[in-house]
This record gives structure tokens, C-alpha cells and sequence, in this order.
């Protein structure tokens, strides 16, 4: 009885390791959508026209990018996700003034997690990720009239998403699904935090830069 349990046991591991060696292995998906994002506020700042201005945020706008991916089983994908938002900063408080063009890159290692049979032409999706977001330099003009410019900055990022991933044949399918990308810019100072033990620390409130994307694309397996 034992030994056809066993026997039982190994006929599973090795049909479904024969299985996963004749799967793709890497995917490549082609991604658009777009984003719904989100700045910081700060301490008010009175510019050269008057107006009083405490809040920075990028315009929502059309995004694009790509992903490319290793899968490590038939349920785990890990791999690298860029994506680009071509948009620009809008500066508000008193008034609402459109500053600058900015483009928005993120980069980040991901792992992906599937639902269900690997061989299903239907197949759900969780996503996470570490790694960077970049904004790149701003060109604007003065309220004196003279050209101004601030260099570009990278800032620690996650990003988080979940959707579902459509194949119409083994190898092509259609990705679609949501992405939070959510980024440390700064933290603000809140008050201070006494123990008798410890001693007296600086609390403080982090504020982040969110992007939440629809997307969307074209996925090829190999």
C-alpha cells in the first residue's frame, strides 16, 4: 500500500515538473493606461504674483510602459516593471497655476502571484514591488519673467496591483487590470513624543505622492 501511495506521489511530481518545463518561461507585456495621481502640501509660500500656494500635484494623465517577467513556477512570476507618466505639475492654494512639464518614470522588481490552473485561458492576479520613482527636471518661468529650473529627484516607491491576465492562445494574451504606486516625498513634524525612559523624540506625519493607474496590454509568453 505504501509503496503505491508513493509511487502515486512521485507520478504527480514528475508529470507536473514535466509540465512546467514545456510552459513559457518569460513574458513580455506591452502596458498603457492611465493615472490618477496625486501630490504633497506644505507650509504656504506667497510667490512674486501675490498668490499663496501650499500644495504640488501632477496632473492625472496617460501612461505607458512594459514588464518583463521570469516565471519561477507555474503561480509565480518575478521580473521588472518600468512605467512612464507624461504630465505636469499644477501648484495650488489661493489660485491654481499649471508650473511645468514633468515626466514621471518608475522602475521597480516585482513578483506576481496567479490564480489557478496554469493551463487557464482566464487566469487572476496579485502584484508587488519595490523600488524607485523618478521625477524629472522642471523649466519654468519666474513672476519676473526670468526662466527658472529645478534638477530631477528619485524617491524610494512600492507599488502595488491586482487584475487579470486573458490568453487567447498559449503563447498571447491581454493583461488588464489597477496599479498603486505610492512614494515617499517628506515627512512633516507633528509634535513631540515624551517617555520617561526613552526620553523625548520628534513625531511626525510622512506624506506621499500617489499614482493609481488603470492599465491595460498586450502580453507575449516564450
Amino acid at each position: 500500500m505504501f509503496r503505491r501511495v508513493l509511487s502515486g506521489v512521485l507520478l504527480v511530481l514528475v508529470t507536473a515538473s514535466a509540465a512546467f518545463a514545456q510552459a513559457p518561461k518569460v513574458e513580455f507585456t506591452g502596458i498603457v493606461g492611465w493615472s490618477l495621481a496625486d501630490g504633497v502640501s506644505g507650509d504656504p509660500v506667497t510667490a512674486g504674483n501675490g498668490k499663496v500656494y501650499n500644495r504640488v500635484d501632477p496632473k492625472d494623465s496617460a501612461t505607458f510602459g512594459f514588464s518583463a517577467g521570469f516565471y519561477l513556477s507555474p503561480s509565480m512570476e518575478v521580473g521588472f516593471l518600468w512605467r512612464r507618466q507624461l504630465t505636469s505639475l499644477e501648484i495650488s492654494g489661493s489660485t491654481v497655476t499649471d508650473l511645468s512639464d514633468i515626466t514621471i518614470d518608475g522602475y521597480h522588481g516585482y513578483g506576481t502571484y496567479y490564480v489557478g490552473n496554469s493551463e487557464s485561458r482566464i487566469r487572476p492576479y496579485v502584484q508587488g514591488g519595490i523600488g524607485l520613482t523618478h521625477y524629472g527636471s522642471i523649466k519654468f518661468t519666474g513672476a519676473s519673467g526670468q526662466a527658472r529650473s529645478a534638477d530631477g529627484n528619485s524617491q524610494l516607491s512600492t507599488t502595488w496591483g491586482a487584475g487579470v491576465k486573458m490568453y487567447a492562445s498559449r503563447n498571447v494574451g491581454l493583461r488588464v487590470g489597477a496599479q498603486w504606486t505610492p512614494t515617499y516625498i517628506k515627512s512633516d513634524a507633528t509634535g513631540w513624543w515624551c517617555d520617561p525612559y526613552w526620553g523625548c523624540f520628534v513625531t511626525s506625519n510622512a506624506q506621499y505622492s500617489s499614482q493609481f493607474e488603470f492599465t491595460g496590454g498586450l502580453s507575449f509568453r516564450f
